[in-house]
């Protein structure tokens, strides 16, 4: 067996010991997870930090490095996170339908785990707990297999947890860490179909898309984030404009970032009043159409047809007219990615006709994109924002995380 089967095949084991744990042991491996993280984090801050340096030796992009860099009061709202996770219903063993049939058996179906999770991801060591702790808390088993960039400071956050669960009575291979980078592993890891339940990738289009073209596994699709705003003719402007700079410059490498903003003929020039100067705090490059550029002039850059379909995690925003609502739902239809939507207006008619229209698994009115999070929606955390429809749409908490077993009793019964 290859190195990576034979972890796989720890995994296994190692489900089959968490899926009958019950709630006590798993909120008290979480909790000695959420103890040494805060003991001991000048271990992880440390490797941290030479991630950190290494990337920007190698030119990462400042917004990419926001999302690799860890700090002190990071690190603390991580482990906050672990210890509401802890405080979270236990999902497994409810019963959400049961019925007795007039043969007399009484069938019920229960939520079980979904087994063994790999998760595949990029610079973003906060996610190594983030899916252990859900995975956890849900009776799953994961392997994760990070970026190179964040390699150090996940082997050392990971040699913690592994820690903590052992000491919590628990197998230690209820969570592990690929620790090869390589493009070989991720693949082998994409076809580990005897070992792995389930595969989520969270990163980029281009990672999401190889993973969804290339694995014989089951793939949920997290993460694809091409989020646009909407501008009505009927919006408050000063209203759109704050949740423009909001929706586009609070974190831009998220994926519930805006990358475009549809703007109504009629409000164009009103519109990019209030709304420019206020990313222009952010220095926001502005790649626009046509009549777009006509307004702004310098200010903007002519767009390129692959900018309608980009999803930048930069400071970076694409500017399009449209003469009307339906030309902004079909263009969000025919270049989103699934993820969150939003339409500002104060019309109650055209925000239902977006709201039934669009094609996403978060839609809204009058907010910011950027809400689309577990922690947000009250699901406590999320191990990414599905953008399928099969299994688990939106943000993926403890529920979406699991399956179903169907368990019946008779009386003797045969058919």
């Amino acid at each position: 067996m290859t190195v990576l089967q034979q972890q796989g095949a720890a995994a296994k084991v190692a489900s089959y010991t968490l899926a009958t744990a019950g709630t006590a042991r798993k909120n008290a491996a979480l909790e000695a997870i959420a103890k040494i993280l805060t003991e001991r984090q000048a271990e992880w801050l440390s490797a941290n930090a030479e991630d950190v340096a290494a990337a920007r030796g190698a030119g990462m992009r400042p917004a990419m490095l926001d999302r690799l860099t860890l700090t002190p009061e990071r690190v603390a709202g991580i482990v906050d996170g672990v210890r509401q996770v802890i405080t979270l219903p236990d999902p497994i063993g409810k019963a959400d339908k049961t019925e007795t049939r007039p043969n007399g058996l009484m069938i019920s179906r229960r939520r079980v785990p979904l087994g063994v999770i790999a998760i595949i991801f990029e610079a973003r060591p906060n996610v190594t707990v983030d899916a252990a702790a859900l995975c956890l808390k849900s009776g799953n088993v994961c392997i994760l297999r990070g970026g190179k960039e964040a390699i150090r400071s996940n082997r050392t956050v990971t040699a913690l947890m592994r820690e903590a669960l052992k000491s919590a009575g628990l197998p230690e291979d209820c969570v592990s860490l690929v620790q090869d980078t390589s493009r070989e592993t991720a693949n082998e890891l994409m076809h580990l179909d005897a070992f792995v339940d389930v595969l989520i990738p969270r990163g980029g289009a281009g990672l999401i898309r190889t993973v969804a073209k290339e694995a014989s596994v089951p793939v949920i699709r997290t993460g694809e984030g091409v989020c646009h705003l909407y501008i009505d003719s009927e919006a408050d402007l000063d209203m759109g404009a704050e949740i423009l700079y909001n929706a586009k410059c609070s974190r831009p490498s998220v994926c519930n970032a805006a990358e475009c903003v549809l703007v109504h003929e009629d409000v164009l020039e009103p519109f990019l009043q209030k709304a420019v100067p206020l990313l222009d705090r952010n220095h926001v490059e502005l790649r626009c159409d046509g009549r777009a550029l006509a307004v702004l002039g310098d200010r903007g850059v002519p767009a390129e047809e692959s900018d309608w379909d980009a999803e930048y995690d930069d400071y970076i925003l694409a500017v399009r007219t449209v003469k009307d609502m339906e030309e902004a739902i079909a263009f969000v239809n025919a270049h989103g990615t699934h993820h969150s939507e939003s339409i500002i207006t104060a019309n109650y008619f055209k925000a239902q006709r977006f709201l039934d229209a669009v094609d996403a698994a978060a839609v809204y009115v009058n907010a910011s994109t950027r809400f689309t999070d577990g922690g947000e929606f009250g699901l406590g955390a999320e191990i990414g924002i599905s953008t399928q429809k099969m299994h688990a749409r939106g943000p993926m908490g403890l529920e979406e995380l699991t399956s179903c077993k169907y368990v019946i009793y008779g009386m003797g019964q045969v058919r």
